[in-house]
């Protein structure tokens, strides 16, 4: 598909004037909605529950109340699109029994709507990313008519910079500043689901900051598949990102993901420098090998890369973590060996580590073969994960008798006798609570006793100590 075949002339984007009202017999309807990936589908959530809200549509966290189920997908990962069919198989027996409308939106619904449609023809409604305005009707046409509906069409230019997300409470919030991607890495199903790169004006995304800020939103993270490729008028993203952490009330900014071809000097300053950036980056590297590099699309060498580190590592301790990709098309074992000398010189605070699956539509699925076998795919990965544990392990364990600080989230997922938060580092730590209050949103100093691979377990320093 060529870049041309992305865009969408802009006569069919125009946004409708007016919403029109739901009509009588269909307002109040239950909706569930279910996500899957990543930070940017969370997002996408929370801007389809403001389009539904506003129609009218009432939400429900339990499926079976559902009068429609709604599945937000991710096309990125060969996970979400199993656990997408097994969902899919559980309600098809509620559309039997009930008539519920069942719609798959997101990126799936782009880039697999043909497949979709015709072998699970219980569907009613895809909507792809760039469609999200049309889902009201859709889904009305659904419940009054039994109409099958689809917006699928990408656009050169929707970035849903009017709408006011729907939020839950919390302290952490996510902003989209960018939609879309340009790099068409050759793994990477993005440019084909949601459409060419296109930056939101900053003044709406300052906005939405300060609203989250006034919500009590303590942490923020900003959204987008290459967030260093911001661009609007006289601003970039170190400009934006700066203003972001100006904003009254916010403890924290975090921004993911950026692409290590084009990190500007003055992002890496905003980090090292601002006192309410995280000093953390995630910097994907996908393989620590040239050739395999280059069959990604990525742009850049295992020098230019290691390079970059060097200059961020220069400003001081800022962590770093970042994605690899093993047994990518006609990866060798030597050249396998290139990522595990990357990972050795940088040692990480983390990776998440994947193996690689073959997305429909991709450059890769068109042009390469996917000739590394599972087995051995399985093998590298385990060896990456293994040899991050004892990395990651070993710079937790360093803190030790250390004073951290971290950002009080709530109580603990496994006891209600203790809280836990982030440290800036994006560390999990877990504390015992005592009689000093922790406000949810309040950073609090933590003494390191012990740690994990993933987790720092301390106790309160007392505010007046």
């Amino acid at each position: 598909m060529s870049s041309s075949q992305l865009l969408m002339p802009r006569s069919l984007n125009k946004r409708p004037s007016t919403v029109p009202s739901l009509s009588s017999n269909t307002r109040g309807h239950q909706v569930y909605i279910e996500t899957f990936g990543c930070q940017m589908n969370e997002y996408d959530t929370e801007l389809l529950r403001a389009l539904l809200k506003e129609r009218g549509f009432r939400f429900t966290a339990q499926g079976e109340e559902a009068d429609v189920v709604l599945f937000n997908t991710c096309a990125i990962r060969e996970n979400a699109h199993n656990r997408l069919y097994g969902h899919l198989a559980e309600f098809k027996r509620a559309k039997q029994e009930r008539g519920v409308v069942i719609g798959v939106l997101g990126c799936m619904a782009q880039n697999l709507k043909k497949d979709l449609l015709e072998e699970r023809p219980f569907i009613d409604v895809l909507v792809g990313p760039d469609g999200y305005r049309r889902l009201p009707d859709l889904l009305t046409d659904a419940l009054e008519s039994h109409k099958r509906g689809m917006a699928v069409d990408l656009s050169e230019s929707e970035t849903y910079d009017d709408i006011v997300p729907d939020r839950t409470e919390g302290i952490n919030g996510w902003i989209a500043v960018m939609r879309g991607c340009d790099n068409f890495c050759s793994f990477c199903v993005v440019p084909y689901t949601r459409g060419r790169e296109r930056s939101r004006d900053p003044k709406g995304i300052l906005e939405e900051a300060r609203r989250l800020a006034d919500q009590g939103v303590r942490q923020i993270t900003l959204l987008g598949q290459n967030v260093n490729s911001y661009h609007y008028d006289q601003w970039d993203f170190a400009n934006l990102l700066v203003g972001v952490a100006d904003i009254s009330g916010i403890q924290r900014v975090r921004f993911t993901s950026p692409h290590p071809k084009d990190f500007p000097p003055a992002l890496i300053e905003a980090v090292a420098q601002h006192p309410h950036v995280c000093r953390h980056i995630h910097l994907p590297l996908q393989s620590g090998n040239d050739r395999i590099l280059e069959r990604m699309g990525r742009s850049y060498t295992q020098a230019d890369y290691l390079y970059l580190v060097e200059a961020i590592q220069r400003k001081g301790p800022i962590a770093l973590t970042t994605d690899i990709i093993c047994g990518f098309c006609g990866e060798t074992e030597q050249e396998f060996q290139d990522t595990m000398h990357v990972m050795r010189s940088v040692e990480f605070q983390a990776a998440f580590v994947f193996k690689y699956s073959e997305r429909k539509h991709t450059i890769a699925a068109r042009k390469y073969p996917d000739d590394v076998s599972d087995p051995v795919k399985g093998q590298r990965a385990n060896r990456l994960v293994e040899w991050q544990k004892r990395v990651s392990a070993k710079k937790n364990r360093s803190l030790t008798g250390r004073s951290v600080e971290v950002l009080v989230e709530g109580h603990s997922k496994k006891s209600q006798s203790q809280w836990m938060g982030h440290s800036e580092s994006n560390v999990t730590v877990v504390w015992d609570r005592s009689e000093t209050p922790c406000p949810v949103g309040s950073l609090v100093s933590i003494i390191v006793d012990d740690a994990s691979p993933s987790t720092l377990f301390g106790h309160l320093v007392p505010a007046d100590s």
